[in-house]
């Protein structure tokens, strides 16, 4: 798997449907994807600043915290909660693997 294409938060761009579209990743975005821009008032996602620029790791695998705070309070508000929690123990699994 490209280290380009595992974001820090452990979202593969190549699973987004908005990779090549409206986003190039977030690495290459330097964590302020299109979405982010609109709905954070930094403009930068906080899983990638915390996790890159905060810490500087290369994505929250490094962090004993796995899975913080901050993935259970940045939800898609288009899915359910339930769906949010699978989401976030699917990306912390790829994250540790």
């Amino acid at each position: 798997m490209s280290e380009l294409l595992l974001n820090p938060c452990g979202i593969l761009c190549d699973n987004c449907n908005f990779y090549n579209n409206l986003c190039s990743g977030c690495r290459l975005q330097n964590g302020s994807p299109f979405w982010a821009k609109d709905h954070i008032e930094k403009g930068i996602c906080p899983i990638y600043d915390c996790s890159v620029n905060k810490y500087s790791f290369n994505n929250c695998s490094s962090c004993i915290k796995l899975p913080c705070s901050i993935f259970f309070e940045l939800k898609d508000p288009n899915i359910s909660e339930e769906e949010h929690k699978k989401s976030i123990a699917d990306r912390v699994k790829k994250l540790k693997n």
